[in-house]
């Protein structure tokens, strides 16, 4: 690797938008590697400006860090991802926010038949609790946070 394909943290927080403490904060997350100067000094792969990006969209789009480092294990260190790369991760994200979508869609559809039903109850709601199933797993919001 040649000093040339390193980039200073300032230059990446530069060309990247983000601040130098977010980029030390992924790279403690362990989603990216700096590599160290005679004086210590950070350097990060140009490869890195597109790791960077890709975090910020995943976050965007609802993946936790924990989540994003699996994505981002996969792909190759020391060269730049390819398109084919990328694309194998996108798959996975896909999938993910098609089963999210609908989720979302059904509890956009079961809202508003709530809203217009006005019991107001959980315990007695025929939607989302018919029979009071869901007190019989025990306290809190059960059939809202499965929907979540």
């Amino acid at each position: 690797m040649k000093a040339s394909d390193l980039l200073p943290i300032g230059i990446l927080a530069r060309r990247t938008g983000l601040s130098t403490s977010a980029i030390r904060f992924y790279e403690d997350k362990g989603l990216l590697k700096s590599h160290r100067t005679g004086g210590n000094q950070r350097r990060f792969l140009r490869s890195d400006i597109r790791r960077l990006s890709f975090i910020l969209i995943a976050q965007k789009l609802g993946l936790t860090l924990e989540e994003i480092a699996e994505h981002l294990a996969r792909l190759p260190e020391g060269r730049t991802p390819t398109s084919f790369d990328w694309w194998k991760i996108s798959e996975a994200i896909r999938d993910r926010l098609d089963r999210r979508i609908a989720q979302l869609q059904a509890m956009r559809d079961n809202l508003d038949g709530c809203i217009g039903c006005g019991c107001l109850s959980l315990k007695h709601c025929r939607l989302y609790n018919p029979d009071d199933k869901a007190g019989e797993q025990g306290p809190g919001p059960r059939v809202l946070r499965e929907m979540a």
